[in-house]
């Protein structure tokens, strides 16, 4: 862990509140090369009515528009989740260097969770992962999300 990673993580739980205040799951993402933030993202699947629409993706088409490039081998992903299997094949497409990821994702995580992408050797590409960076905050995030969420579905079910 780096003495930024608090900072874009940060930034990137920022993010995660647009999405929530949109009714969107709260995930939020940046996309950091030295030490700049050049892609940003929050999940809009909903909104968008598109289901690759998460925050990560955004945030890769954010950075890789900024630098002319699709690659982004010299880039840090933030996210405020543990990537799904799409979102991990994206980063390793885009060749992203490193991941630092917040919360744990039980059921679709690709990080270790679920399944270890990234510890899979035949890959010809590795991202090198750093998990639990502000979980709590992550954490509590979308615990809280989704507690509304079941509230609101059962007055509405009354």
């Amino acid at each position: 862990m780096t003495n930024r990673d608090n900072d874009f993580m940060n930034e990137a739980l920022a993010l995660a509140q647009q999405a929530r205040m949109s009714g969107e799951v709260p995930v939020g993402a940046v996309v950091v090369k030295d030490n700049i933030v050049i892609g940003r993202g929050y999940n809009r699947p909903i909104t968008t009515s598109d289901p690759t629409a998460h925050a990560e993706i955004i945030a890769l088409r954010d950075a890789a528009l900024y630098l002319c490039n699709y690659r982004l081998s010299e880039c840090t992903l933030y996210v405020t989740l543990e990537p799904c299997v799409m979102c991990a094949g994206a980063i390793f497409h885009a060749r992203i260097a490193r991941l630092v990821y917040g919360s744990k994702d039980f059921k679709t995580g690709a990080c270790g969770s679920v399944i270890n992408l990234p510890q899979e050797k035949q890959l010809n590409h590795h991202t090198q992962v750093t998990g639990h960076v502000l979980e709590d905050k992550s954490s509590s995030l979308l615990r809280d999300f989704f507690i509304e969420k079941r509230k609101i579905n059962q007055e509405n079910n009354l």
